[in-house]
């Protein structure tokens, strides 16, 4: 039987325009949960799924925008989940806002000996143009088989 070990929410910006932040090349944190998983029993599973709204700018051509999710706080960590989305070029009319879901999982995932898994979600993009401008969410669960 399937059972729940911890289920946590990261919410960097809830609505649309509550932020406004430029992407980099550099993998910024915009979520991050550690899971309690106290004697999990059985193997571990992660399920997780992450928002971010970009707004890119006009006349803008082949923008990049790259979401990690690591196991641990750091860019440098195991990845767990790797997904690119590119924008070719914007109307001349203006902007373009573009709410960006992704959703992964991690399997098997060894018993963490302190009894916490932590997650961290990054962003980068191949330009410093497109900005995130929110809602960004970062919502992570953890089972076991027992």
């Amino acid at each position: 039987m399937v059972r729940l070990l911890d289920n946590r929410t990261s919410q960097n910006a809830s609505f649309q325009q509550s932020i406004s932040s430029s992407t980099s090349s550099t993998p910024t944190l915009f979520g991050q949960v550690g899971l309690d998983c106290l004697n999990p029993g059985g193997l571990i599973r992660v399920d997780f799924t992450a928002t971010v709204t970009i707004s890119f700018p006009s006349n803008a051509t082949a923008l990049t925008i790259l979401i990690q999710v690591v196991r641990g706080t750091l860019i440098t960590d195991p990845l767990v989940y790797s997904a690119n989305l590119t924008i070719p070029a914007t109307p001349e009319a203006g902007s373009l806002i573009f709410p960006y879901t992704v959703t992964g999982s991690d399997y098997n995932v060894p018993a963490p000996p302190n009894n916490q898994l932590i997650y961290t979600a990054f962003i980068s993009s191949n330009s410093t143009l497109p900005l995130r401008v929110g809602p960004e969410s970062f919502n992570v669960a953890a089972y076991s088989d027992f």
